[in-house]
């Protein structure tokens, strides 16, 4: 059976709810059927983050949860999703799916699509990391999971903090085969005409 376009997004307490609100537009853009769930935490960052009330944020979403739903569809296994993402992805919420013990609706979505096989994306939020953060995205990856911080390129050359966000909202929907034109995608071409404005020659290798 094919999946169908339905993704979960999981906000968290971490910083960076700019990220989720930009990944809520363009799935918008690109039909794809979003299921939201925000922490208590995420809630009292997007206050201090956002220009968008949680509301509107909530609005973006075709269905939203709150956070002790766990009745809520996005609970079970038998509903099918493409995955979850969770941006941003605190530390707290990551040691919470990291090792199973999923206290809200949005741990217990995320350890649904781990469980089911289904790909789970965590925009993990936190510098500098101690041990115990690690060992917990080690045991995240071996579950089947993805670690995704949000590190800017900056060899697409950014002119923005909308950019920044842009390349990097783009280069996480490519972990779900989805495009949205975000990227400034790496050809190796932008090496030669560099290489070239700046008058060097390339090597032929030969002696």
């Amino acid at each position: 059976m094919q999946s169908p376009r339905r993704l979960v997004l999981g906000i968290s307490g971490a910083s960076g709810v700019v990220y989720a609100v930009r990944l809520l537009e363009i799935l918008r853009e690109l039909a794809v059927e979003t299921h939201l769930v925000i922490s208590r935490a995420g809630e009292m960052t997007a206050v201090h983050e956002s220009v968008l009330p949680v509301r509107d944020i909530r609005a973006l979403a075709s269905m939203s949860y709150a956070v002790n739903d766990v009745g809520a569809a996005i609970a079970s296994g038998s509903f099918r999703t493409m995955g979850m993402i969770v941006a941003p992805c605190s530390m707290k919420s990551l040691a919470e799916i990291a090792f199973g013990n999923t206290s809200n609706l949005l741990t217990r979505a995320a350890d649904v699509c781990l469980k089911e096989r289904r790909r789970l994306v965590l925009m993990a939020r936190e510098t500098p990391l101690h041990l115990g953060h690690l060992r917990a995205m080690t045991a995240v990856t071996e579950a089947g999971g993805i670690i995704f911080p949000p590190v800017p390129a900056f060899y697409a050359r950014p002119l923005s903090i909308d950019d920044i966000v842009d390349h990097t909202v783009g280069r996480l929907l490519d972990l779900f085969d989805l495009d949205a034109g975000l990227v400034n995608r790496w050809t190796g071409l932008e090496v030669a005409e560099r290489k070239r404005q700046m008058g060097i020659v390339a090597s032929t290798g030969r002696g």
